[in-house]
């Protein structure tokens, strides 16, 4: 009888591992490619594949071309998602480019959909994530240079040089996502209410107003 109960416990944790597992799990490509139909109106994970594609689908020469961080932050990203390559619908990659004035900053931000890979293309980069026990991992990364951020954890770039820097980033999902943490809290629309920035930051109403403000209509 005990054996029997030991053998009914296995089977139900293989059960349960093998639901979590497909349940969980991203499923696999059913055909060679299927690029994004950007113009379906159906709504799914992802789009929907269109019936005829070319070479343009699977090519982008955005990432080649610097582009002026001439803006508030100082630091200008070009992306290459779905929305940009058609041809990474249902891959699971996608990279992006970001370009630092002297000082620029990639602000505190976090991507729910992926991990980043970040290749410093030219200058240097004072790099950083926040653990979910506040914890600050940081290093300069230079020219050459690779640091990782976990999907999900808020992390910053910032251009500590003389000069521009550039990177390239790289990530595990065709729309990784970007919540950047102040545009989120101080732009939302409608409007976090007051009382609870007040309270979360230990700042007056003044204060929040006047972050609402400096923060309103801005990317």
């Amino acid at each position: 009888m005990v054996v029997g109960n030991h053998f009914v416990v296995v089977i139900m944790v293989l059960a349960i591992a093998t639901i979590s597992n497909f349940v969980s799990a991203d499923p696999d490509m059913l055909q060679d490619v299927c690029v994004a139909d950007l113009n379906n109106a159906v709504k799914m994970n992802g789009f929907a594949c269109k019936a005829n594609f070319s070479v343009s689908d699977f090519s982008f020469a955005g990432l080649a071309i610097p582009q002026p961080a001439n803006n508030t932050l100082g630091s200008i990203v070009t992306q290459a998602f779905v929305e940009q390559v058609p041809g990474l619908n249902t891959l699971g990659v996608s990279m992006a480019r970001i370009d630092f004035a002297p000082g620029g900053l990639n602000q505190p931000h976090e991507h729910p959909r992926a991990t980043e890979i970040l290749f410093v293309l030219d200058g240097e980069l004072d790099a950083g994530f926040i653990t979910t026990t506040n914890v600050l991992v940081s290093k300069t990364i230079k020219q050459g240079e690779i640091f990782i951020f976990p999907r999900g954890l808020v992390h910053f770039q910032i251009n500590n040089g003389k000069g521009p820097a550039a990177a390239i980033a790289g990530f595990n999902s065709q729309d990784p996502g970007r919540e950047d943490i102040a545009t989120s809290l101080f732009a939302a629309t409608p409007p976090v209410p007051d009382i609870v920035l007040s309270k979360a930051f230990q700042i007056s109403y003044h204060e929040v107003i006047a972050i609402k403000s400096n923060l309103a209509g801005k990317p």
